[in-house]
Order: C-alpha cells, then structure tokens, then sequence
C-alpha cells in the first residue's frame, strides 16, 4: 500500500511540475513574439522616418540644383 501511494505521489509531483513548465513556456514564448513585433514596428517607424528626412534633403538638393541652372542660363543671356 505504501508503494502505490509514493508511486501515486510521484506521478502527481512530474505531472504538476511538467503542466507548470509548460505554461511557463506558453507565457516566455507570447512575451517573446509581443517583444519581437514591438521590435518590428519600432525598426519600421524609424525606417520611415529615415525615408522621409532623405525625400526632404533630396528634394532641398534637386532645389538648389534648379536655381543653380537658373542662374548659369541667366548669366548666359545677360552676355
């Protein structure tokens, strides 16, 4: 009889501890993934950002282009 008990309670004992792991497990892996898309938008929010200070400065250097030309073809009929 005290056998089948301490078989019984050694059963109990690895089946909690393996349920416990593995909603542990559950739980680090949702965290991993929620902190991985965190990562994700933020790489994303700051790639755009990135994309829009490079359309500005371009488009700031295609301006001064422009009056550079401007002014060559200016001088060129004033001679």
């Amino acid at each position: 009889m005290k056998k089948v008990l301490l078989i019984l309670a050694v059963v109990f004992a690895l089946g909690t501890t393996l349920v416990s792991c593995r909603e542990t497990t559950k739980e680090k892996a949702q965290d991993a993934i929620e902190s991985a898309a965190d990562d994700v938008k933020d790489a994303a929010e700051e790639a755009g950002d990135k994309i829009e200070e490079a359309a500005e400065e371009t488009k700031e250097a295609v301006e001064e282009g422009v009056e550079e030309v401007q002014e060559e073809i200016d001088s060129l009929k004033a001679e």
